[in-house]
């Protein structure tokens, strides 16, 4: 085999396990989740910003997508159901918190606060866990100033972090705020 042969080859297998890879994540997604992926609350998330030009919607799907994918290559032993509702909750605060008149009401710092605006949010619309509740109080460790105490909590935390900081720079983009 010619050297141009085995690099189309080797790219087609990378491709397909990177496609296997990404319907694994979104079956995972819709067995745990599907409840709060069709809600009317959470599409509506769609339409407000997170960072740069993510949306709050976007934004929760690469959190749950990026949490499996540490707990799976960390061997880390997480329950994947609370893993993935607790990552698509962590920012179900429902609001644009970047608007100009919610910013002058409120006066206090988003990054604070809206850790338990989310839980009280999803407390509302679901039964959530111990687990859950914990993944969505401490997501903005070191804000929170309590740490996580399960590893749920930790890795949605990391993914979280690292969402943000990729979305921040630039590195992932987002197609802004679209109607619900």
């Amino acid at each position: 085999m010619d050297f141009v042969k085995l690099y189309k080859e080797r790219r087609r297998q990378r491709i397909q396990r990177l496609y296997e890879r990404h319907k694994r994540l979104r079956m995972l997604l819709k067995e745990h989740g599907e409840d709060i992926l069709n809600s009317k609350n959470f599409k509506s998330t769609r339409g407000h910003i997170q960072h740069g030009t993510m949306t709050v919607h976007n934004h929760c799907m690469d959190v749950a997508r990026y949490s499996l994918l540490l707990n799976r290559k960390l061997n880390l032993h997480c329950n994947k159901h609370d893993l993935v509702r607790g990552a698509l909750l962590h920012d179900y605060f429902l609001y644009d918190w970047h608007d100009k008149a919610y910013l002058s009401k409120r006066k206090r710092l988003h990054g604070f606060h809206h850790p338990m605006t989310a839980l009280r949010n999803a407390e509302k619309e679901y039964q959530l866990s111990d687990v859950q509740r914990e993944i969505i109080k401490k997501h903005m460790w070191p804000l929170s100033v309590v740490p996580p105490v399960c590893r749920e909590a930790w890795v949605v935390t990391a993914a979280d972090k690292y969402c943000s900081l990729m979305e921040t720079v630039g590195l992932h983009k987002g197609h802004g705020a679209r109607a619900s």
